[in-house]
C-alpha cells in the first residue's frame, strides 16, 4: 500500500513510519518544516511538503494514497489555550481526505483519545459513541466529535477507523506527557500526585502503538474503534513514586487547586481517573503488546538523563 501520513515525524509518527515501511508499504509523510522532511527521508519514507491547515492539499494526498494514518493535531495551539481552534482545523482535516476517499473502500485511521471516556469503570471500545452534551462542552469532546465524524465516512465508502492512544504514549526519546512530569518535578523538588493518587492511567509504549496503527491501516474493518492500551490504568501515584527513587525528591499528595499550580496547563488532567481496556482490539486484530508497561519503562535512564 501507499500510505498517507500526517504527523509523520512526531512522537508516534516517527515510529509508525519504519513499522509500516518494515511491512513492506510505501509511506508519504507529511512534512511542515525542512527538518521534518530530512527526518523523514532519513527513515526511508517520501515527502509531501504542507500541514493541517491546507484541507485542499490534504485532499488531494489522501487521493493520491491507498490508505491514510491521520496523527497530526495541532498541540501547541491547543496548549496554548486556542483548543477549539486545533480541533476545528483537525475536522476540517477528516472531512476533506475522507471526501476523497469517499466509495473506494480505502482505509483513514484517525488518531484520538482514551480520556475521559468514562467516569468509574475502564472505558471500552464501545464507550464514546454517542456525543452527549456533557462531552460536547470540554476540549476532549471536540476531539471525539471529529472521531465520531471519522466513523461516519463508512456511510460514503470508506474504510474508516479510529484509533484511541492513552495520554501515556511513553518511551526512549519521549518528550511528551511523562518527559513533563518529570521536568516539573525536577523543577519543583516533589513529584506530585492528587489525593491520595489512586486515580489510574493507562499508558502503551510507542512500539505497541505503532504496530496497531499498522494494523489499523491494513485491515481494521469500517466503522471500527481500536484501543491502543496495554496498561489498563496505572495508580497515578505509583508514577509520581517513581519519578521520586529515580530523581531523589518526595512523592507528595497535592490539593486539586495545588495541582493546577504546580503541573500547569497538565494540572487539570493530573487527578483525572481514567482507565481503560483493549480487549476488543485484541480479539478483532490479534494485537498483543510486548513493549515494556509504563512503570518498567520509569525504571530506565532515558527519562531522566539531563
Amino acid at each position: 500500500m501507499r500510505v498517507f501520513v500526517t504527523g509523520a515525524s512526531g512522537w508516534i509518527g516517527s515510529a509508525v513510519v519504519p513499522e509500516l515501511l518494515g511491512a513492506g508499504h510505501e509511506v508519504v509523510g507529511l512534512a511542515r518544516s525542512e527538518a521534518s522532511a530530512r527526518r523523514l527521508e532519513a527513515a526511508g519514507a517520501g515527502v509531501r511538503r504542507g500541514d493541517i491547515d491546507d484541507p485542499d492539499d490534504l485532499a488531494d494526498a489522501a487521493a493520491d494514497s491507498d490508505g491514510v494514518v491521520h496523527l497530526a493535531f495541532q498541540h501547541e495551539e491547543a496548549w496554548s489555550g486556542n483548543f477549539a481552534a486545533a480541533a476545528a482545523a483537525d475536522r476540517r482535516a477528516v472531512e476533506a481526505m475522507g471526501q476523497s476517499l469517499a466509495g473506494s473502500d480505502r482505509p483513514l485511521v484517525l488518531a484520538s483519545g482514551t480520556l475521559a471516556l468514562t467516569a468509574g469503570r475502564p472505558a471500552t471500545e464501545d464507550d464514546g459513541l454517542v456525543p452527549t452534551p456533557a462531552v460536547r462542552s470540554n476540549p476532549a469532546g471536540r476531539r471525539a466529535a471529529t472521531a465520531l465524524l471519522a466513523l461516519s465516512l463508512r456511510g460514503i465508502g470508506v474504510r474508516s477507523s479510529v484509533l484511541r492512544l492513552p495520554p501515556t504514549v511513553h518511551g526512549d526519546g519521549d518528550h511528551g506527557f511523562i518527559a513533563g512530569l518529570v521536568a516539573t518535578a525536577r523543577q519543583r523538588g516533589v513529584a506530585g500526585y492528587v489525593g491520595d493518587g489512586s486515580n489510574r492511567w493507562p499508558a502503551v509504549h510507542r512500539s505497541d502503538a505503532a504496530r496497531l496503527a499498522r494494523l489499523a491501516v491494513e485491515s481494521a474493518p469500517a466503522g471500527t474503534v481500536l484501543h491502543a492500551v496495554a496498561d489498563e490504568g496505572v495508580p497515578f501515584r505509583q508514577i509520581a513514586e517513581a519519578l521520586g527513587r529515580h530523581l531523589d525528591v518526595p512523592a507528595t499528595s497535592l490539593t486539586p487547586d495545588a495541582a493546577v499550580d504546580h503541573f500547569g496547563h497538565l494540572g487539570h488532567f493530573v487527578g483525572l481517573d481514567s482507565p481503560a481496556t483493549a480487549a476488543i482490539t485484541r480479539d478483532l486484530l490479534g494485537w498483543a503488546p510486548t513493549g515494556p508497561s509504563l512503570l518498567d519503562d520509569l525504571d530506565e535512564d532515558h527519562y531522566y538523563a539531563s
